[in-house]
């Protein structure tokens, strides 16, 4: 390998960061958390009882056969929930009771856009057009909406038709009453035509404030409500709505994961692990039940990763260990899934364990996807300049670069994943001011995301930056990296030693004290052996120590 190795790998990154000039993970891939196109028609098929505590859904349709009303309703609960497959299974039972129920067929094409089946989703809403003339009027109406809908969806970037599919949930909508067309209507606030309320933008918020007007008792514009305002990062409104949603639904897996998700936001981690782990218990019981397997339930997955990190975040390794290594050794049918299996090399990395890091890394850059290994390729080359094997690092670059090339825009996702890595070389060689740079770009895009299944991912980010620096000695920029750690969550543990670590190496040692003393209180639940709860009591007992020595 040619010493020049190492700068034709950073003109590598940087020609194609030239290309890809904007983060997304969460944008291009979220929706993805549902679409899990291989599930077996037979699963979907398959019988299942009448069952409580899912959330009440009661909307009146054309039917003589009681039974087909019941299961049509316990459909739409799990519709509202995206427990797509026990959606699909409940509507077909419906139609298995009243073969002339066309909301029955609606409902199963929501369902199997749910999870994918473009074709199935076609076909179910023909069988309902074909049901129409025996349905009610505004059972019509909502099989017409629901056609355009899925026009839309087959040409996504022609604006036209998603415009016209608004206009007419907006004509249906004169009287501004209808619960289940106001949701939909706040669907459509999404950018994507198929868009079912979890990455509904801050202009869904009237409607389904509307509809939880209309019907206060009503789980499901709760559930919404909690996505629509964690994505306009209005993270108070989405606790309050969260928690109300998690207690009309206690047996919906998602419901306390989504509970969880801003207890999280709130310096409340401790209790979020609490209902990540009912949503796990839940999801494992369903599993047992129902006999699916768990490969086919994107929230099981998405909901180990986030306990994980949880337990991480608190301090308590040996738990987060567990998880994250469960996590990724599970099978998925999700991109977003495999994508997100990147937590546990990125543990591996903040524990000090390169090696173990590599061994995983290699994992992802071994996957059929090209976004998933361009991040197992970016993984290694970061562990290995952990390791200083620089022109190991600069072919894992390369790799990684020759997977991402042929993507074109989706290679955006993995923007500031690519920066993150150019600044860690450019820091750990000696070039500050262009290590800084790099990183300080990244910093912006990463904290500039709105998504918040990536708000922990990015203060995970924030904190290797910050050790990177202190690594390379860059004492000033580290301290920089840890107010922006402030910035992004000032309930952590590790913030607060990180501002500890650059208070104490600039002098400060009152603020040292106080960083180290906070960091010792707010990791009170850690594992006694975690080394970051054992070095914070151990400089706060030497700064202690020598303050009490000055004393007269």
């Amino acid at each position: 390998m040619k010493p020049t190795r190492p700068f034709q790998l950073l003109a590598a990154v940087a020609a194609l960061l030239f290309l890809v000039v904007r983060p997304g993970l969460s944008q291009t891939t979220h929706a993805g958390h549902s679409l899990i196109a291989s599930i077996p028609f037979e699963i979907l098929e398959r019988p299942l009882p009448l069952r409580a505590d899912i959330g009440v859904a009661r909307e009146p349709v054309t039917t003589t056969s009681p039974q087909a009303q019941a299961y049509y309703n316990q459909g739409l609960s799990y519709l509202h929930s995206y427990v797509w497959i026990n959606a699909a299974r409940s509507f077909n039972e419906a139609r298995r009771l009243d073969a002339d129920l066309a909301m029955a067929s609606l409902g199963l094409s929501y369902a199997l856009s749910g999870i994918g089946a473009t074709q199935g989703a076609q076909d179910a809403n023909q069988q309902a057009q074909a049901l129409a003339s025996r349905a009610s009027l505004r059972e019509q109406l909502r099989i017409s909406l629901r056609a355009r809908q899925l026009e839309s969806m087959k040409r996504p970037d022609d604006a036209s038709l998603s415009a016209a599919y608004k206009k007419s949930l907006d004509e249906a909508l004169q009287d501004g009453s209808d619960v289940e067309l106001l949701l939909l209507r706040g669907h459509a606030e999404a950018a994507s035509p198929d868009g079912y309320g979890m990455t509904s933008a801050a202009g869904a918020i009237a409607f389904y404030e509307k509809a939880l007007a209309a019907s206060p008792d009503y789980f499901a514009p709760h559930h919404y409500l909690t996505h629509a305002y964690e994505n306009a990062n209005r993270v108070d409104r989405a606790l309050q709505h969260g928690e109300i949603y998690a207690r009309l639904a206690p047996a919906i897996a998602h419901a306390h994961h989504m509970y969880g998700h801003d207890l999280r936001r709130v310096g409340r981690m401790a209790d979020a692990v609490v209902e990540f782990r009912k949503a796990n218990d839940l999801d494992l019981a369903s599993f047992k039940t129902d006999q699916i397997s768990f490969e086919y339930d994107w929230n099981h997955h998405h909901n180990l990763d986030l306990l994980g990190t949880a337990y991480q975040y608190l301090g308590q390794m040996n738990a987060a260990n567990e998880v994250l290594r469960q996590s990724f050794e599970l099978p998925s049918l999700s991109l977003t899934e495999e994508l997100n299996k990147r937590a546990w090399p990125v543990f591996l990395l903040a524990r000090g364990r390169p090696n173990d890091a590599l061994t995983a890394a290699a994992v992802l850059a071994g996957h059929q996807s090209p976004l998933v290994r361009a991040v197992g390729h970016m993984l290694a080359a970061r562990a290995m300049m952990t390791l200083k094997r620089t022109a190991d690092a600069g072919r894992e670059t390369d790799a990684a670069l020759t997977d991402l090339r042929p993507l074109g825009s989706a290679a955006n996702a993995l923007a500031p994943d690519l920066k993150l890595l150019q600044g860690e070389f450019f820091l750990r060689m000696g070039d500050r001011e262009k290590g800084r740079a790099m990183l300080r770009d990244a910093v912006k895009q990463l904290r500039a995301e709105p998504d918040p299944d990536v708000w922990i991912q990015t203060l995970f980010s924030l904190e290797g930056v910050a050790r990177a620096a202190r690594d390379a000695a860059d004492w000033p920029f580290g301290s920089e990296i840890a107010e922006q750690m402030r910035l992004h969550d000032p309930s952590y543990a590790g913030t607060h030693y990180a501002l500890a670590l650059a208070a104490e190496q600039r002098g400060d040692l009152t603020a040292a004290r106080a960083g180290y003393a906070q960091a010792v209180k707010l990791w009170s639940g850690a594992d006694v052996n975690f080394s970051g709860l054992t070095q914070a009591r151990q400089r706060l007992a030497a700064l202690s120590g020598a303050s009490n020595s000055r004393k007269p």
